[in-house]
């Protein structure tokens, strides 16, 4: 069992054939219901919540994942040409709006654990790319102290099954956050940096995980990455060759704006 995972997380793993019977029991006992409460055929979304969802299936940008109108190619924001960011490229599987933060507040805030295969599954759609050239994910880790009110790191329920569908090493406690920071909701992204500032390491005897490895680092929102910034230098200063990001959404650069 590792940090990230929970401290109530069970290591016995039944076979698969005995999962699958179970569930089939289950199956005719319950009808599977989709994730947004309507009736289903099988385990997900229902066509009409499916459709609400904006997914970053078309062209984006190569270096923070945000939408382009048109396809360009391999081109980078105006945002991302001006500025230089700690991770290399980013990939969002949809947007942040009022259809998809229910979803994703569920599995933050609602104990619905079970989101977290659905949004590997689009992950390893939508960061096809980034995967293809990752040698290992971690989670964006949280504080001991707020897992332990919390129970479980969302961001590491989403990382453990994006490793099986990828076939990649999971770096569960290789980066920790030292300090017990404020939310970000609310803050400038000023202010988010200087929340995060220094409040992620690599410790000492974990950084032969990650020296020389093209490291994914996984979160479920994208803001202003100042999070995720933090996250990669950390990673960077204890030898990772390359970071990137993988998240299940991203918000817009008015979304990211305080009210």
């Amino acid at each position: 069992m590792q940090p990230q995972d929970g401290p109530w997380r069970a290591t016995w793993k039944p076979p698969a054939r005995l999962t699958a019977f179970a569930q089939g029991l289950l199956d005719l006992v319950l009808p599977p219901r989709a994730f947004d409460g309507a009736a289903a055929q099988t385990a997900g979304l229902s066509a009409d919540a499916w459709n609400r969802i904006t997914f970053l299936d078309g062209p984006v940008c190569d270096g923070c994942g945000a939408p382009f109108a048109y396809d360009a190619g391999e081109l980078r924001c105006v945002l991302c040409q001006t500025r230089t960011r700690a991770f290399a490229r980013a990939r969002a599987a949809c947007l942040y709006d009022e259809h998809s933060r229910d979803l994703i507040l569920k599995l933050k805030h609602a104990d619905r654990t079970d989101l977290s295969g659905l949004f590997a599954r689009w992950l390893s759609r939508a960061a096809a790319d980034l995967l293809d050239e990752t040698d290992a994910i971690a989670p964006v880790p949280m504080h001991p102290a707020r897992l332990l009110r919390r129970r479980y790191n969302q961001a590491a329920e989403i990382a453990r099954p994006l490793c099986a569908l990828a076939g990649r090493p999971y770096l569960a406690d290789a980066l920790v956050r030292r300090r017990d920071t404020d939310s970000q909701g609310g803050k400038s992204a000023t202010g988010r940096r200087r929340n995060v500032a220094a409040a992620f390491a690599v410790p000492e005897a974990r950084r032969h995980r990650v020296i020389g490895r093209k490291v994914l680092l996984v979160d479920d929102v994208l803001t202003t990455g100042a999070t995720a910034e933090g996250c990669a230098r950390a990673l960077l200063a204890a030898g990772a060759a390359q970071v990137s990001l993988a998240v299940v959404a991203r918000v817009t650069e008015m979304q990211a704006r305080p009210i």
